[in-house]
């Protein structure tokens, strides 16, 4: 993919010009960095690779990608960890959650940075609105993602449409809520919040703190090399834990389910709509309208 096609972050109509870090998790990603890191906006602030002691030259590849990136190794284990890592040393006004397997297109970012200037506080990818798809996600994943969303909309007050989807966007000021825990306690030690779990947590402690949420589509690509780590049963007991976990523990605002959490209405589609096939190709979306329960 050439640079040439990616839409700079400062021409966008309307950008208020935060300065924005894109922070990448990575473990044996060498073979997919080549593809993410041509996509990814010339202009952003910093790019910060979170590494998890990879053995297959991860982190020399992307020094010779891209002279300015950040190498941050991980001091835990798990992607929690490395995304905790990688926001205590972003020094951005956005930090955008990027997975280093191709399978998010960073051309996207614009998208999301547009959401944020527009008055969101967090900016939540999706597959499932008009605009959005994926060419990866199966029926069965994709019926699991429907009944986790209707779960944590229910204890949470809020209206995800995708809520097992990684591709998020936010201003800094959301990590004083976040509550994420990036020091060194040893690569032995694992704290809740360290794994897969890190994305259900984030999106459970926003709507708790009340903060201006926006759904973005999102188009999901297949993974360029090797295996995926999600296993669609045993992480998905993971994102029922991590809500059941958080909707009483005392991370962040009280919940208070009688009141929606401020999220963008914005064209949906089913589960079933992403698996059919037309969603399988990237479409035009409509521009999400920020409002306030």
């Amino acid at each position: 993919m050439s640079r040439d096609n990616v839409t700079p972050i400062s021409r966008r109509q309307g950008f208020a010009d935060p300065r924005v870090t894109v922070v990448i998790p990575t473990y044996n990603e060498a073979k997919n960095l080549p593809y993410v890191f041509a996509a990814i906006p010339e202009d952003v602030h910093e790019v910060i690779v979170v590494d998890g002691h990879s053995v297959d030259g991860t982190v020399e590849v992307a020094q010779a990608l891209r002279p300015d990136v950040r190498i941050v190794l991980q001091n835990r284990r798990g992607k929690g960890n490395a995304m905790a890592c990688g926001f205590a040393a972003a020094t951005g006004d956005v930090l955008v959650m990027l997975d280093a397997d191709g399978s998010a297109d960073p051309q996207e970012i614009p998208r999301f940075v547009d959401a944020l200037t527009a008055g969101a506080d967090f900016a939540k990818g999706t597959r499932f609105a008009n605009g959005g798809g994926s060419a990866d996600i199966t029926r069965v994943r994709a019926w699991g993602n429907g009944w986790l969303n209707r779960i944590a909309n229910l204890l949470f007050g809020t209206r995800y449409t995708d809520l097992c989807y990684g591709y998020n966007a936010f201003w800094t000021h959301c990590l004083d809520v976040l509550e994420l825990d990036a020091s060194d306690r040893g690569r032995t030690d694992r704290l809740w919040g360290d794994g897969f779990e890190i994305e259900t947590i984030i999106n459970t402690r926003v709507a708790k703190a009340r903060l201006r949420i926006v759904e973005v589509p999102s188009f999901e690509a297949e993974r360029q090399f090797g295996q995926s780590n999600l296993n669609t049963w045993r992480d998905g007991i993971r994102v029922l834990r991590a809500l059941v976990v958080e909707r009483f523990n005392g991370r962040g605002k009280p919940v208070v389910t009688s009141r929606r959490a401020r999220l963008a209405p914005i064209a949906r589609q089913t589960s079933a709509d992403v698996v059919r096939g037309l969603p399988t190709q990237r479409t035009t979306e409509p521009a999400p309208e920020i409002w306030s329960a």
